[in-house]
C-alpha cells in the first residue's frame, strides 16, 4: 500500500471549520485511524497522523491568506511543517507563484499531495528535512511549531535566519508552551473551533505573529 494508499483508506473528506472552502483527507470518529493506538502505529511504522487533522495554527494561516490574497500572491511560499497542507492549498488559491509543503513524515507528503489534487492546486512537496536549507522562499508560513522545547530550538534560528535573509516568517501560533517570549509582532487572531479529543478545550485562541530576526543574522534570499 503506498502512502497516499493509506492516507485515503484512513481518511474521509471533509473541511475544517475556520476555513469551509478548502476540502481535506481528514480523520472523523469514523475513521480507522482516530480509534488507531500508538503501539499499532509503531507496529505498522507510521508516526503520529498529525497530517490527518486541521490544526488550528494551519487553519489560521489559511483563513489570514484566502482573506488577504496579498499575504501570498505572485510569492513563493513555503509551508514549513505543513500537516494536512491547509496553509499552502491557500496559497495556491491565494494565486502565489510557487507552493512547498515541508514535512519529514511520507504520509503527511502523501496527505498534502492528495489534499492539494483534491482542490485543484499545484504544492511541491520535496521530501527530508529543510531546516537549514538556504533562503529560496519569500514568505514561510509556519503553524503550531513551538509544542516541544527541543522542536523550538531546532527551528527558530533557521527561521531567524531567513527573516535576515529577506524573507517573511509568519508563525500561528494556539498557545503553545515554547512560543520564544521576544521577537515576535502579532498581525492577526482568530478563535478555531477544535474537538476535545485533540485539544483541551472547544476552541482555540490563534495568534498570527511575525517574527524578527537577530541581529547580524543572513546573507540575502536568492
Amino acid at each position: 500500500m503506498t502512502p497516499e494508499e493509506f492516507v485515503a483508506s484512513q481518511t474521509v473528506i471533509a473541511r475544517a471549520p475556520l476555513v469551509p472552502e478548502i476540502a481535506l483527507h481528514l480523520a472523523t470518529e469514523i475513521t480507522p485511524i482516530w480509534q488507531a493506538t500508538e503501539a499499532w502505529l509503531a507496529e505498522q511504522n507510521i508516526e503520529p497522523p498529525f497530517w490527518a487533522f486541521a490544526w488550528p495554527g494551519g487553519q489560521a494561516l489559511a483563513r489570514a491568506v484566502l482573506d488577504d490574497p496579498k499575504l501570498a500572491a505572485g510569492k513563493r511560499v513555503l509551508d514549513f511543517a505543513a500537516g494536512c497542507g491547509i496553509a499552502a492549498i491557500a496559497a495556491a488559491q491565494a494565486g502565489a507563484a510557487l507552493v512547498e509543503a515541508a514535512e519529514i513524515d511520507p504520509f503527511a507528503l502523501a496527505a498534502v499531495r492528495l489534499n492539494a489534487a483534491l482542490n485543484g492546486v499545484a504544492v511541491a512537496t520535496p521530501p527530508g528535512d529543510v531546516v537549514g536549507a538556504p533562503c529560496r522562499w519569500d514568505v514561510i508560513f509556519a503553524g503550531d511549531v513551538c509544542y516541544e522545547a527541543p522542536m523550538t530550538a531546532h527551528i527558530l534560528p533557521w527561521l531567524r535566519g531567513l527573516v535576515a535573509a529577506g524573507a517573511e516568517v509568519l508563525i500561528a501560533d494556539p498557545g503553545r508552551a515554547y512560543l520564544p517570549k521576544a521577537g515576535l509582532v502579532p498581525i492577526a487572531r482568530y478563535s478555531v473551533p477544535t474537538t476535545r479529543e485533540l485539544e483541551d478545550r472547544d476552541s482555540r485562541e490563534v495568534t498570527i505573529h511575525r517574527l524578527a530576526a537577530l541581529v547580524g543574522t543572513g546573507a540575502g534570499c536568492g
